[in-house]
């Protein structure tokens, strides 16, 4: 491919630009009028507490069928994405450059004086523009954080499954293809199943919606994680028994780490006594858990995520490091998070954060200081 095809591949259209806004309009309306779980947020630090519908997956599925039924009947082609992938992600990706402008904008001007609308403006555009400026910034009446990670978890679905329908239709169908959207599906439904443990994660609860969460939500996360399904379109990789069996391992212990740790904080949060492992729980200062996974090591949902993200890419085989983008990336990401969080909770928690520093001295992976 020549510069010139490449150029076009990566320019955005009108197409694409109509697609994205047809998403977004979907996702707005069914988010606000489909019945949903009313989830209180944590206690911010004036006092007051956000409240979140989590209706997530069922506006995942509807959207599926619906688009099942386009297929059907022809009104969509199950393709389409695939077939535009390099348009819709420069168009995403301008599209998030420019609501990031307005949240600069407009976080710069807010007087709000509420902890989710106060602004928190360093000086340094570049910083401010980054980390972002309001920690809940709303458009009428939607919270964009929320929205923003439910959409890029959504879109990488899609994604998916516009490649899967792409490489049926070029009979290309692999064992390895199947072993790669059935992780990712099942990985994906079991996200927004559990969507209310989201609004406990420290994206929701302390960072700023700035160019960081805005470009990993809907560019990163839709368009990087799916890098193994468009790499499998275009290889053929052969699985021995032995390597299904074992990617599948893979897949088990890290869902098993890293849903049961998500679970067992976001409950301890709800009710501090509930036991973990039938036992009740031990706590630092009463503030910190360090009974279950959060008693193993520090931020051991870390490895769980980890493993689910090898287990994303192990079906495409060894041949290249291509397919092994997300998994790497995302270790050298949460190994830059995890210091960021160590250092945070230093500051916070001070004396009791050193207690359960002893009392756990692992780090993401146990006996790993």
């Amino acid at each position: 491919m020549d510069l010139n095809h490449l150029i076009i591949f990566l320019s955005p259209s009108w197409t694409s630009a109509v697609m994205l806004l047809s998403f977004f309009l979907y996702l707005a309306t069914v988010g606000s009028v489909l019945p949903g779980k009313l989830v209180p947020g944590v206690t911010l630090s004036d006092g007051t507490r956000l409240h979140y519908r989590c209706n997530g997956l069922l506006s995942l599925l509807l959207l599926v069928l619906l688009l099942g039924v386009g297929s059907q009947t022809n009104l969509v082609s199950p393709t389409a994405i695939a077939d535009r992938g390099l348009e819709l992600l420069s168009t995403t990706f301008i599209f998030s450059v420019l609501v990031t402008l307005c949240l600069y904008l407009v976080g710069c001007n807010s007087r709000a004086k509420i902890s989710s609308l106060k602004p928190h403006v360093s000086g340094n555009l570049i910083h401010d523009w980054w980390f972002g400026i309001q920690l809940n910034p709303e458009f009428l009446g939607i919270d964009l954080k929320f929205f923003f990670v439910r959409a890029g978890m959504m879109g990488w679905l899609l994604i998916n499954l516009s490649v899967l329908a792409k490489c049926i239709i070029e009979g290309k169908l692999s064992q390895s293809m199947i072993l790669y959207q059935l992780f990712c599906g099942l990985y994906i439904l079991d996200y927004f199943f559990y969507e209310e443990f989201m609004t406990s994660t420290w994206d929701i609860i302390a960072e700023r919606l700035g160019f960081m969460l805005v470009f990993g939500d809907l560019v990163f996360i839709p368009f990087t994680f799916s890098i193994q399904g468009w790499w499998l379109l275009s290889n053929k990789v052969e699985l021995t028994t032995a390597a299904v069996i074992a990617n599948c391992l893979v897949f088990l212990i890290g869902y098993m780490v890293f849903r049961g740790a998500n679970k067992q904080k976001h409950l301890f949060k709800k009710d501090p006594k509930a036991p973990i492992w039938g036992r009740p729980p031990k706590v630092i200062g009463g503030k910190l858990l360090a009974s279950g996974y959060w008693g193993v090591a520090r931020h051991c949902n870390y490895l769980g995520d980890l493993l689910l993200a090898s287990s994303f890419s192990l079906p495409c085989g060894i041949s290249s490091v291509v397919p092994y983008f997300y998994p790497i990336y995302l270790l050298i990401l949460l190994i830059w998070r995890e210091r960021r969080d160590e250092a945070r909770c230093a500051e916070k928690y001070k004396d009791v954060w050193a207690e359960y520093r002893k009392l756990v001295p692992y780090r993401i992976l146990p006996y790993v200081y």
